[in-house]
């Protein structure tokens, strides 16, 4: 079962590979979605990560929880479902 973790306070400059390479310390790392804003392209400050396990989505929520990157402290916690919006 895959589990699909939210990332927050990222910093505008923060890559797709940077948040993959943090997150895949703690367990296998199957997509990253980091979220940009149509019109500049920039992010918009926060992302997806799916790991594999449930033990890693675990351990990386903890460690990365208020981690400081990029000189951003991060918002780490379980992805909330999405709700459509009508």
């Amino acid at each position: 079962m895959e589990i699909r973790i939210y990332v927050g306070n990222l910093a505008k400059s923060t890559t797709q590979d940077e948040i993959k390479a943090l997150f895949a310390q703690e367990g296998e790392v199957t997509s990253v979605d980091l979220v940009k804003d149509r019109a500049s392209g920039l992010s918009k400050g926060f992302a997806f990560v799916t790991m594999t396990s449930q033990e890693g989505a675990d351990k990386a929520i903890s460690k990365y929880n208020a981690y400081s990157l990029a000189g951003n402290q991060l918002k780490v916690n379980i992805a909330k479902p999405r709700v459509d919006r009508a």
